[in-house]
């Protein structure tokens, strides 16, 4: 019998995520404008952008801009992305940014050399100093996300002992350090998850961390991202990252004939769960409207569904009307 959820969180990425995979530099002012209609809608948390070299992703040269002209909106958080130490101390540097400490793993050597210029065991032996770094910095760390946790464009399938010989080695030193880890976030980055498999996963890293809250950071690339949400609402997973209007992608995922990988849409995962009668917190006509103002912003159809058909509520109500 499935243990669904009452209540989902649902983390927006599409101004970061979205927008770092696009060809050109979208305007400032469009982009805050956007990130004030997805808090408007209900989102906690939304991911402005990313402190990364301008010369790997041109696109988030200007995300201190974003921030500086962001009107925030009480009880929710404006979070960034960073990859080095440079990257953090741009983003200290911008006062307006909540600063999200966070350990990252991937489990494949390709991606991580693509990604971050260092083999897997490379940047996991990095998470020590940023532990250091974020004490030092005033910072907890409550979070740890495993890169390409269900396969890899790159290197190919990737064995489940990939994923757990990552969590127990952060499960020992949070244990060694006296970390209170909040939040362990399996990230199927290019699109390899299945429904049983997510499943799996969860289930093995739940056996390992049973205290710690799971999330999940999925993406749509071979169409199975909402079948992957259901898989996770029936193991009890109630936190997901998302981008409105489907957008996003991590520009280094792509190879051959696959580009980089759509995430999860926002405004049609809330949709499912509203359906289920699981609560978001969200509402949902103001994330469809937002999710149109994505479209617009970008100037082509995205992958959104309900944007584009609307709502069964809208349809419920007008045929009330009718009757």
């Amino acid at each position: 019998m499935s243990d669904f959820p009452k209540f989902v969180e649902f983390h927006e990425e599409g101004p970061r995520e979205g927008f770092q995979i696009e060809c050109q530099t979208y305007p400032v002012a469009q982009r805050a404008r956007l990130i004030e209609a997805l808090a408007d809608a209900g989102l906690k948390t939304i991911q402005v952008g990313s402190f990364v070299s301008p010369k790997a992703v041109p696109t988030m040269a200007d995300t201190a801009e974003v921030f500086e002209v962001l009107k925030k909106r009480p009880g929710v958080r404006y979070t960034a992305l960073w990859l080095n130490e440079m990257g953090f101390e741009k983003a200290r540097s911008v006062r307006e940014v909540d600063l999200d400490p966070k350990i990252m793993f991937y489990t494949t050597d390709p991606f991580s050399l693509r990604n971050n210029n260092c083999t897997a065991g490379e940047m996991r032996d990095k998470q020590l100093r940023w532990i250091d770094t974020y004490r030092n910095a005033g910072l907890d760390v409550d979070g740890a996300y495993v890169m390409t946790a269900f396969g890899c464009n790159l290197q190919g399938d990737v064995p489940l002992s990939a994923v757990t010989d990552i969590v127990k080695w952060v499960r020992d030193v949070c244990r060694e350090r006296n970390i209170k880890l909040k939040q362990f976030y399996l990230a199927d980055t290019v699109g390899w998850a299945n429904p049983e498999e997510i499943k799996r996963r969860v289930g093995a890293v739940r056996d390992l961390l049973p205290d710690i809250r799971i999330g999940l950071h999925l993406h749509d690339t071979r169409g199975l991202g909402a079948a992957n949400v259901y898989a996770a609402l029936q193991m009890g997973v109630d936190l997901f990252d998302s981008s409105v209007a489907g957008l996003g992608g991590c520009p280094f995922a792509g190879h051959g004939d696959v580009k980089g990988a759509g995430n999860i849409c926002t405004e049609d995962m809330v949709f499912m769960c509203h359906e289920m009668g699981i609560e978001t917190g969200i509402d949902l006509d103001a994330l469809i409207e937002a999710a149109r103002l994505a479209e617009t912003i970008i100037g082509r159809p995205l992958a959104g569904r309900i944007m584009h058909a609307g709502s069964l509520r809208q349809y419920r109500n007008k045929a009330r009307v009718a009757a």
